[in-house]
């Protein structure tokens, strides 16, 4: 069978990432989603490199590593919405879509009649997603915002990196962005929430998502703690802040990850380091005890763990069931027997590369198998193909290709 969204249209209008990423969230799940971009420049994040990827022939082409991570399974035609024609093209898809997705500022889009109040009118059951760095309304509505300030501005800094008082310490921004990926996926659940109250009313929706927005609703358990405690959340660097022992040691050779979620797993980590009687020690007994006492617990187990190897604890440990990892590079993470096993790297056919790689969507649905059977898009590589299917012949694609309106 078709993945399960085989029969949605989407019309993505946004750049960058936040959008793109939910786009692609829903091509592969087999929407027919058409990214529009600007004539010869197209998104923002093709140009951002190096690296690009190299053509057959070992030359760089014009695809960025950036893009081809949030574009897969697309189609790209280039329209200038700053021409009539243009924008009678995006009232034509639009009247034909099911979901459409934009990032431009706010009120942009309504100065060419693209807005939800000018589309709905021509398709009532469209469903219409803006995302913003502020969402549409407030003081800062009118304002660019990028992942790395909102990271910061949303507080997740500053519970991010290590303590001030130790080596390395101060403010961290997460390695990826996960600000633009947060909002991308709920973006994706948002539109697919509107989708399924459409098939009861038959009605689309305006959906508004601001990536601050999206930051506040996702520092949970520290926004939560504050807001219980009155004590504002500090940094920590890897120490959980609620549950122990959950930190980075030092092995005899490198360093692990310890993740103790339970009383019972702490008891059975105990065992496999050898000290047996720690869990009878009220200091260390419950959860709670570790957390206040995490002083003197921690040094404790980094003098035992140092004594053995990373890859040999951890494969102690694996096997009595306490959560644990070696930190792996982004290379020995493709290495991986589990991440193989799973086929999270695939290749997928590329125009001038010859084949793409690509990292596999998470979802898997038992009776609707995902396809991986497109590559991120050339800049405009479907053009002429949307507009025929939109009923425009070849002399009018010729002619608005020579006036640059496409």
């Amino acid at each position: 069978m078709a993945g399960p969204l085989s029969h949605i249209k989407v019309l993505d209008l946004s750049r960058i990432l936040a959008g793109p990423w939910s786009g692609q969230i829903l091509a592969d799940l087999g929407a027919d989603v058409i990214k529009v971009e600007r004539p010869r420049v197209g998104d923002d994040t093709r140009s951002w490199g190096p690296p690009f990827l190299r053509d057959a022939e070992g030359n760089e082409t014009r695809e960025a590593g950036y893009y081809l991570a949030c574009n897969r399974g697309k189609r790209s035609i280039t329209v200038d919405l700053n021409t009539a024609e243009g924008q009678r093209i995006i009232r034509d898809l639009a009247a034909r879509s099911d979901i459409l997705l934009e990032n431009y500022k706010v009120g942009t889009l309504a100065k060419f009649g693209l807005d939800y109040a000018s589309l709905k009118q021509i398709n009532p059951g469209l469903i219409y997603c803006s995302v913003t760095g502020f969402g549409q309304t407030g003081p800062k509505a009118d304002n660019a915002a990028y992942d790395f300030m909102i990271q910061a501005m949303g507080g997740l800094m500053s519970v991010t990196g290590e303590r001030d008082d130790l080596p390395g310490g101060g403010p961290q921004k997460v390695g990826v962005p996960i600000v633009d990926l947060m909002t991308g996926m709920y973006t994706s659940v948002s539109v697919l929430a509107a989708l399924a109250r459409r098939a009861e009313t038959g009605l689309g929706d305006y959906i508004d998502i601001g990536m601050l927005d999206v930051m506040v609703g996702s520092v949970a358990n520290q926004g939560m703690n504050y807001l219980i405690s009155g004590k504002t959340p500090q940094r920590a660097g890897n120490k959980h802040p609620n549950i122990q022992p959950q930190d980075v040691f030092a092995c005899a050779d490198g360093y692990i990850v310890l993740v103790v979620g339970n009383d019972s797993q702490f008891a059975k980590f105990c065992q496999v380091i050898g000290q047996a009687g720690w869990p009878a020690d009220e200091r260390f007994a419950t959860n709670g005890n570790r957390v206040r006492n995490k002083d003197v617990l921690l040094p404790m187990i980094t003098d035992v763990l140092k004594t053995r190897g990373m890859q040999e604890w951890a494969a102690l440990l694996d096997a009595a069931g306490v959560p644990c990892s070696p930190i792996n590079t982004i290379p020995q993470v493709f290495e991986d027997e589990q991440v193989k096993h799973r086929e999270m790297l695939i290749q997928i056919p590329h125009p001038t590369a010859g084949s793409v790689p690509q990292i596999r969507s998470p979802m898997r649905f038992a009776d609707a198998a995902l396809r991986f059977d497109k590559a991120p898009p050339l800049l405009g590589q479907h053009t002429d193909e949307v507009l025929t299917e939109l009923g425009f012949d070849a002399a009018q694609i010729a002619a608005w290709n020579d006036a640059g309106v496409i």
